[in-house]
């Protein structure tokens, strides 16, 4: 990740955590019980009381998507003077049937305003130039992803641009096989690191398409070997997987891209739409 947007340095590491390794989640835990330590340590400071190499502190910098650890220490001040609100509040089993509704409906507007927060112009804007510039678009996803790229296809269908998605991974590599250089094709997963989809992905580019990403905010193989990558972030309570959180800011950035093509492809999307209401319309009383 580029330092485009840097800032939420709490958020990120507990976003990443589940995918740390053991030295990191160590790093990890530490920035998170003390911040405000860590703003007046150096990074041999910081090695020394962990008991780990400079350059494993270094390493969890740049994992986090800065520089070094100088980088994360500026972004961690001012994040401490300006203080973001956590992106969800715990539900209890004493709260009533409204307040959990509340809560749950909390945790989705955060879990869009971080997905939002952490978008970088010249990422979307690639992607967005890669699917005006597509003959056919593709939506890839297994599980609850596979509904993100059903909704995928829902969504552009309107556009006029032949739109396909799978969630059957026989059916993926089936297709991800006749791919070809003037395809865009899209993999969602949560975690980057299904191998199913992964297997598809090597396909995928092996046909030529434009493969292009929706995942965590943490790195994982997905993340690494597509194209290019866009990111939510989202976090897990006791009784909701950080998984459907994400769900939400993944439709979300599907939207904003249907939505920024239908600007830019205004004539042809208006013809799509007019043709799909007309037909529709027989289905009506």
């Amino acid at each position: 990740m580029t330092e485009e947007n840097t800032t939420h340095v709490l958020h990120r590491i507990r976003s990443s955590h589940r995918q740390l390794s053991e030295k990191e989640r160590l790093i990890a835990d530490y920035i998170l019980q003390y911040p405000e330590s860590i703003i007046h340590s150096t990074i041999n400071q910081v090695a020394d009381d962990l008991m780990v190499a400079d350059a494993t502190v270094f390493r969890f910098c740049k994992r986090l998507g800065f520089k070094g650890y100088q980088a994360m220490k500026i972004a961690l001040a001012s994040e401490l003077v300006h203080p973001i609100q956590d992106i969800h509040e715990e539900i209890n089993e004493e709260d009533s049937e409204m307040e959990i509704m509340a809560k749950v409906f909390q945790s989705n507007v955060n879990a869009i305003q971080f997905t939002k927060d952490i978008q970088e112009t010249s990422r979307f804007q690639e992607v967005l130039s890669h699917i005006l510039q597509a003959r056919q678009l593709h939506f890839y996803g297994n599980g609850g992803s596979g509904i993100t790229a059903l909704d995928g296809q829902h969504k552009f269908i309107r556009t006029g641009v032949p739109c396909f998605a799978y969630t059957d991974t026989h059916l993926q590599l089936m297709d991800a096989s006749q791919l070809n250089s003037e395809d865009t094709a899209f993999f969602i997963s949560h975690t980057g690191s299904n191998k199913d989809l992964l297997e598809v992905l090597e396909v995928a580019k092996q046909s030529g398409a434009v493969t292009i990403g929706i995942t965590n905010l943490a790195k994982s193989p997905l993340s690494k070997q597509v194209d290019v990558c866009l990111y939510t972030t989202s976090e897990e309570t006791e009784y909701r997987s950080e998984a459907l959180s994400s769900r939400i800011a993944e439709l979300s950035l599907l939207d904003a891209l249907y939505v920024n093509y239908s600007v830019k492809k205004q004539e042809q999307t208006q013809q799509a739409v007019t043709k799909m209401r007309e037909a529709i319309s027989r289905r009506r009383m």
